[in-house]
């Protein structure tokens, strides 16, 4: 019996430890955007993750918009895909400076950035009081074993539905994926050129 609850104990401790480290960096990230330290928040993320997760929203968006003006066959679809990552890749690559990831996060806004249209009314990752550990456990979602969800809009609409993605590599855990409202993802839709 002694040693289920050492069993138990270890792995509370393990939990605690496990989801403490995400919390952690999440506080870290946050009082990188708070701060306007972009060299901070570049080396809390994972780039090439977060441009994927923008880029797959982007063209689906896209696929979205221009399937209500005619069906799109599976082979148009999956060309579509693949020139559209390209173009999104282009857009997204803008929008992920230091500097421009700093104030989407910072501000929730965007603008004076050539060939994007202005992005405003995100929710800001840095109004997150993550000191409130409580508060920020709330926001959490378990998505797999290396990846939580952390919401950082105040309401679960569509429209303006927003989370982060902290993905768990090598040394700590990153910023691996952003989810925008679906009003911003459309805008930035279509900006992409409509065969």
């Amino acid at each position: 019996m002694r040693w289920l609850f050492g069993g138990l104990a270890a792995l509370t401790i393990l939990v605690i430890v496990y989801v403490g480290s995400a919390v952690a960096s999440l506080g870290g990230l946050a009082d990188a955007v708070r701060s306007g330290d972009g060299a901070g928040v570049i080396a809390r993320t994972d780039v090439k993750s977060l441009t994927q997760s923008l880029a797959d929203q982007i063209v689906a968006a896209y696929l979205e918009r221009i399937g209500q003006t005619r069906e799109i066959r599976p082979s148009e679809r999956m060309l579509v895909r693949a020139a559209g990552l390209g173009i999104a890749d282009a857009m997204i690559a803008k929008m992920l400076t230091p500097d421009h990831l700093t104030q989407l996060l910072k501000t929730g806004k965007l603008d004076g950035v050539q060939d994007l249209p202005p992005i405003a009314g995100l929710p800001q990752l840095g109004a997150i009081d993550t000191k409130n550990v409580l508060a920020t456990l709330g926001r959490f979602r378990f998505v797999e074993p290396v990846e939580f969800a952390v919401r950082i809009s105040d309401t679960p609409d569509a429209d303006s539905y927003s989370e982060i993605r902290l993905h768990f590599a090598g040394s700590g855990w990153q910023l691996a994926g952003l989810v925008l409202p679906g009003n911003t993802v459309r805008e930035l839709a279509a900006t992409l050129p409509v065969k």
